[in-house]
């Protein structure tokens, strides 16, 4: 295909709610451009961008794809992100690849959860940003009520550019109020009819408009309120609003239909015109938070932002060049890991389907095959020391345990997950040989079932999922003494140890031992066995089996056979000893404290410090979200049992607009009251063998 510089490239991300037809929008675009012969329904499962077996089942995106169509010699790189909040890796790595993003919202629900989090996202990431209103051809459809809402939301940079004239709730046309022309389609094809009626809401949107550009440049400005209000040219609007956008002082507005392709034309003019080009941007961020302008020199720099894993094809790196140019075969430095690496092809994508590429230029996306890189890593010539800095992901907050339906299958797992959690960031895994659990852990139970889904489904390896084991830990809360007698009489030699311990309650999560002995009734040779003993015995506690901490033993007195005495049988008498002493020490359970951070709106607050103080956690304080403009951070301790399901809590509650991350922080007492029931559902341990 053709090759294409930064100026005449335009890298948009396709974002918004869960459902509000951006993949339709993305279809629409592909098909007004002579990208594909007809387009596909998400419904129908035959859209571009939602190929993959999990989204065609679903019926929605579970991460980014990748298009690109060609309109008045610009290409137009479109990275359709999910709206799904489970799926927000997708969201992150369609951002951080694009200059613009385009949110999408449906005229008959307006502003939703996903509207603003893929706003606030694109502003924190410092992109432009631009609304569509889509599916203007359904009943109930309300453009000038988003605008409305949009408004309200987002503040004064909103500014229509497309907007429609309705009649009895049917749009009659569509009218772009840079030309101030309308016109109606037939099957995506514009013909101009004339303006309609309503002159003065046309007009106030107009001069709004003017308003919004005499804004963006001083000499604009002192025109526009000099000649009260005086119209400015169609040339000076689009280089007024054009810059605007870039500098974020203004997001445009349009809207359209991708089924019937009404007004697709006018949004593609206002991507190609008013959206920044690559080398317009402040540039892509370094690890040591200098910048790298967008241009085509002679050295390559560029960052893979996604990889995709596939168990046949091998990995499939999607790659930002910043740089430079990057072609078929030539050796690169990965500046992440340090090792050479030689791409193998170069593809232009559309979906899954691919086209060979020889080169591609600094500001376009591409894909490689036979690279080992991971998604974040920087590619660059040989001597260039260029690190751009990886992306922050949302971190995994919902776990689940799994293990192989099929034994044979045990060796899978670890290789199928690795080469996922490669795939997704948002995705982890863990061994925990404690519980002896393999713990996979994502951003919500739609997030895992699709992970498991895909597993089966692309590495072969079906799975049992369950609750992860929670580690709890065993003590005491009373100082006692204990004998263990160890006496074993069968014919020949003999076995006897006799022991005498103190146990009481300390601060150290190891076992502390101590010595007392008089008079030499335990040998001194045998205090490493029964200190031994102990250790081994503190592995499993007696009232469910948990671990034991918080210890110390202290050797006392005892006796000792000399000829049927041992390391061994001095090592049962502290076993004995153990069992007998735990038991009238009042033992106790221990469990988890995690500590956890809610991100939340202000209005959820109450709500949320209501669920933590009935799940038998403390608040610890509020302050503003440091992360997120506008939000509020809550700190707390919670109990790790309590957790299990907070994702799903925080997300009903806050409708979306919240997550919490969580850490382990120490053990405490657990309630006695409640013990009963985790006693009786402990993990059968096995018994200590000596």
């Amino acid at each position: 295909m053709k090759t294409y510089t930064c100026k005449n490239i335009r890298n948009i991300a396709l974002a918004g709610h869960g459902g509000s037809g951006k993949t339709s929008v993305a279809e629409g675009l592909l098909y007004k451009c002579g990208e594909i012969e007809r387009m596909g329904k998400v419904s129908d499962g035959n859209s571009v961008c939602d190929y993959d077996p999990e989204e065609i089942k679903r019926k929605i995106s579970l991460g980014t794809s990748l298009a690109y169509c060609q309109w008045k010699d610009v290409k137009i790189n479109i990275l359709d992100t999910p709206g799904q909040f489970d799926f927000a890796a997708g969201l992150y790595e369609g951002i951080s690849a694009a200059e613009s993003v385009v949110i999408a919202l449906p005229a008959k629900d307006g502003v939703q959860v996903g509207t603003i989090k893929a706003y606030r996202e694109a502003i924190k990431h410092g992109k432009a940003t631009m609304f569509v209103v889509t599916r203007m051809e359904e009943e109930n459809s309300n453009f000038y009520k988003c605008l409305e809402e949009l408004k309200t939301q987002f503040g004064p940079s909103i500014c229509p550019i497309v907007v429609p004239f309705d009649k009895y709730g049917t749009v009659e046309s569509y009218i772009n109020l840079l030309e101030m022309k309308a016109y109606t389609y037939d099957n995506g094809v514009p013909t101009e009819v004339p303006m309609p009626a309503s002159e003065n809401r046309l007009k106030g949107l107009r001069a709004a408009m003017a308003e919004a550009v005499a804004e963006t440049d001083e000499e604009l400005m002192m025109r526009y309120f000099e000649n009260e209000g005086e119209d400015f040219t169609e040339a000076e609007i689009v280089k007024g609003l054009h810059d605007g956008i870039h500098k974020g002082y203004i997001t445009p507005v349009v809207c359209c239909s991708g089924d019937t392709l009404a007004g697709i034309d006018m949004m593609l003019n206002t991507i190609i015109y008013m959206l920044p080009s690559p080398d317009e941007t402040d540039g892509e961020l370094c690890d040591d938070g200098s910048k790298v302008q967008y241009a085509s020199r002679d050295t390559l720099e560029a960052k893979v932002f996604k990889t995709v894993a596939d168990p046949f094809v091998g990995k499939l790196s999607y790659i930002k060049i910043v740089n430079g140019t990057l072609a078929a075969g030539t050796e690169v430095v990965n500046r992440t890991t340090g090792n050479l690496e030689k791409p193998g092809k170069l593809l232009s994508m559309q979906g899954k389907k691919t086209e060979d590429m020889i080169e591609a230029y600094a500001g376009d996306i591409v894909a490689a095959t036979k690279l080992s890189a991971n998604t974040g890593d920087t590619l660059t010539a040989s001597g260039d020391e260029t690190v751009f800095a990886a992306e922050k992901y949302p971190v995994p907050c919902f776990f689940k345990a799994i293990s192989a339906k099929d034994k044979n299958d045990e060796g899978k797992i670890s290789n199928a997950i690795k080469r996922m959690v490669e795939e997704d960031k948002t995705l982890s895994y863990d061994h925990n040989h404690e519980t002896h659990q393999r713990i996979l852990g994502g951003l919500g139970e739609q997030h895992l079932d699709a992970a498991i889904s895909k597993m089966k489904a692309k590495f072969g390896v079906d799975v049992i999922v369950s609750d992860p084991i929670i580690a709890y830990r065993e003590s005491i809360r009373k100082k006692v003494q204990a004998e263990g007698k160890h006496k074993k009489q069968s014919g020949g030699h003999g076995q006897y140890g006799h022991v005498k311990i103190e146990f009481e309650p300390c601060d150290s999560d190891a076992l502390v031992f101590e010595e007392k002995v008089f008079g030499g009734s335990v040998p001194k040779n045998y205090f490493p066995a029964v200190e031994k003993g102990l250790v081994e015995s503190t592995a499993h506690g007696v009232l469910a089996g948990y671990p034991v901490v918080n210890l110390k033993a202290t050797l006392l007195d005892g006796s000792y056979h000399p000829v049927d005495s041992s390391e061994q049988a001095f090592k049962m008498a502290a076993h004995i000893a153990y069992k007998q002493g735990l038991a009238q020490a009042q033992p106790c359970l221990l469990e988890p404290i995690c500590l956890v951070k809610v991100i939340l709106d202000d209005a959820s607050t109450g709500d949320i410090m209501t669920v933590i103080n009935k799940r038998r956690g403390t608040v610890l304080g509020m302050n503003p979200s440091e992360e997120e403009q506008g939000m509020t951070e809550l700190d707390a301790q919670m109990p790790q049992s309590e957790i299990t399901d907070l994702a799903t809590v925080v997300r009903q509650i806050t409708r979306g607009l919240g997550h919490f991350t969580a850490q382990f922080d120490h053990y405490e007492q657990f309630p006695q009251a409640l013990e009963a029931d985790v006693i009786a559902n402990a993990p059968k341990f096995s018994e200590y063998e000596g």
